[in-house]
């Protein structure tokens, strides 16, 4: 006789379920003072990353560019489908095409499509059409999330909490180029489908953010701000 206690529920199915497989966790626990001391230095150091605009053409090799990704693949995702796919440019023409393309959905959005609420959020951030960071940056790199998993027969998989799994795929890419001494900008160019098609991505594909990464320019500038207090982040319990 079985000593597993029985589920909370059963999954009536017509087919059988894969076995699931587990392995040892890794992990060891740190003194809490180191804990502490973790915690307090990695804040001290997201505090200093900024967006900038402003990058230098400097070269960056691309064995960093795939770190960044490889740490961004570490994410958790629903089902663990990992539901992200990279695409990361360092060909001169390619970057030139897709800030070209990028520009002319741009000049539409800030000649047009901008509602005033939505411009008057934007006007202490300095931005306009211009995209010279796509051109100047050494890497622009783009993630798109896949929607549905599309087997070369033309079956669909279906994905679970895609827009999630991504997202907190896109922090730690993020993060990763901050620790690493590089810098980022989140650029979402309003619509994006003209990256489908320039970047020869398939259908069950989307664009989320177009990521340039490289130095800072030695003249850089980043707007002034102030980030929310913790009172302004947190509510403990009820209280």
């Amino acid at each position: 006789m079985s000593d597993m206690p029985e589920p909370l529920y059963k999954t009536y199915v017509d087919f059988e379920l894969p076995e699931a497989v587990f392995e040892p966790l890794q992990y060891t626990r740190p003194p809490q003072a180191e804990m502490l001391e973790r915690a307090k230095d990695f804040y001290t150091e997201m505090k200093r990353r900024r967006t900038t605009r402003y990058f230098s053409t400097e070269p960056v090799p691309r064995e960093l560019i795939e770190y960044a990704i490889l740490a961004a693949g570490t994410a958790p995702s629903g089902a663990h489908r990992q539901p992200w796919r990279f695409v990361a440019i360092d060909d001169p023409e390619l970057k030139r095409q897709l800030r070209e393309a990028a520009e002319v959905e741009e000049l539409k959005t800030y000649s047009g499509r901008l509602s005033d609420e939505w411009r008057k959020a934007l006007a202490f951030l300095g931005t306009d059409h211009v995209k010279s960071h796509l051109t100047d940056a050494p890497w622009v790199v783009v993630l798109f999330k896949e929607a549905y998993e599309l087997l070369p027969d033309g079956t669909r998989i279906k994905n679970y909490y895609v827009d999630e799994s991504v997202g907190i795929a896109a922090g730690i890419f993020i993060t990763a180029i901050h620790h690493m001494g590089l810098c980022t900008l989140t650029h979402t160019p309003t619509p994006m489908g003209f990256l489908n098609q320039l970047l020869k991505r398939p259908k069950n594909e989307h664009a989320v953010l177009v990521l340039p990464v490289g130095y800072p320019a030695h003249d850089a500038k980043v707007p002034v701000l102030e980030r929310k207090s913790l009172d302004q982040l947190v509510q403990w319990n009820l209280g």
